[in-house]
């Protein structure tokens, strides 16, 4: 058996086709806490602690319905080699999402996953917690 490659799971990305009655929901229906939430760049994403496990995180730029998950490497260099060699392929990336770089890519049956290096953990905690942040929801 190989040495593992993904670290956890670190946020289910979900699409959002009604975002305000979304963020209703996870928030006030179902009671998860809003760890951040932002209206940026033409997007609103928000994230939501649910308990153990992953954030669960809305969001109106991603089709509805669907959950991306994306997955935390230490590595994303050295992943993707280990990948590659297996004949794993990125549909996309690496692109730059807050917390670092990333790769999307698809299993067998299309579902697609993210493949994360997170080089910058509390990026959206700490934008979130800045009050001069004007593209907060709060």
């Amino acid at each position: 058996m190989s040495d593992p490659i993904f670290v956890k799971v670190a946020f289910l990305y979900v699409g959002s086709s009604h975002f305000e009655n979304d963020l209703h929901f996870y928030r006030d229906i179902l009671g998860a806490r809003l760890v951040w939430g932002f209206d940026r760049f033409g997007a609103k994403v928000a994230a939501f602690d649910l308990g153990d496990g992953p954030l669960v995180l809305i969001a109106d730029h991603l089709n509805s319905p669907s959950t991306l998950p994306i997955l935390e490497v230490d590595d994303l260099e050295e992943a993707t080699s280990v990948l590659t060699n297996r004949n794993w392929q990125a549909e996309r990336g690496p692109i730059e999402i807050p917390n670092g770089p990333c790769y999307i890519f698809h299993d067998p049956s299309g579902n697609r996953y993210g493949l994360l290096q997170n080089v910058r953990p509390s990026a959206m905690e700490e934008a979130y917690r800045d009050p001069q942040n004007t593209h907060r929801i709060l």
